[in-house]
């Protein structure tokens, strides 16, 4: 899952793979082996380059509703910063329900967890319409537009990949 990640003013693409039971972290374009375990809720244990530390992970409120804001508590202190998905961005310019309408479509692989709008309904600019789950992380889909729910494509419980027709949204007739 790769991500946008900014610590104040600063920000970095990161991503964390998994494979063959392998996790490893893409910072600034390096690979970094890293064993990520979650001790209790909220409270990780990260070893990486055989430094260990832990992490409490607190959600935080973020003025972007696109974005997910933490805190995070380390031995040296706290730090707040944001993870979003670069792919937001994309979804808005091409087929994130927007502008005149359009398709909703899935911007990762993953399973729809809630549909929270049917046919018929009127939704709102920026109103969430189905959560999704992608990596043990759910992610609300919004429309960015005001419209009526033409087609809902998916049920809950279905797993879709990326780019996959979640719902079709009609602009009001100018």
């Amino acid at each position: 899952m790769k991500r946008t990640l900014t610590l104040g003013k600063e920000s970095k693409d990161v991503e964390l793979i998994h494979q063959d039971g392998v996790t490893t972290l893409i910072w600034e374009g390096e690979s970094h082996p890293v064993d990520i375990r979650e001790m209790e809720p909220g409270c990780y244990s990260i070893i990486m380059e055989s430094r260990s530390v832990e992490v409490r992970l607190d959600q935080a409120k973020s003025l972007d509703p696109e974005s997910h804001a933490y805190r995070a508590m380390l031995y040296d202190g706290a730090y707040e910063f944001a993870l979003t998905d670069p792919r937001r961005a994309l979804l808005g310019a091409s087929g994130g329900a927007g502008g005149s309408g359009g398709i909703l479509t899935a911007p990762m692989p993953g399973k729809v967890v809630k549909l929270l709008v049917a046919k018929g309904d009127t939704v709102q600019e920026g109103q969430t319409l189905v959560v999704m789950e992608a990596m043990k992380m759910q992610n609300e889909l919004k429309t960015m537009t005001a419209g009526t729910v033409a087609t809902v494509h998916v049920q809950e419980g279905a797993t879709v990949e990326t780019g996959a027709a979640l719902i079709t949204v009609l602009a009001p007739e100018a």
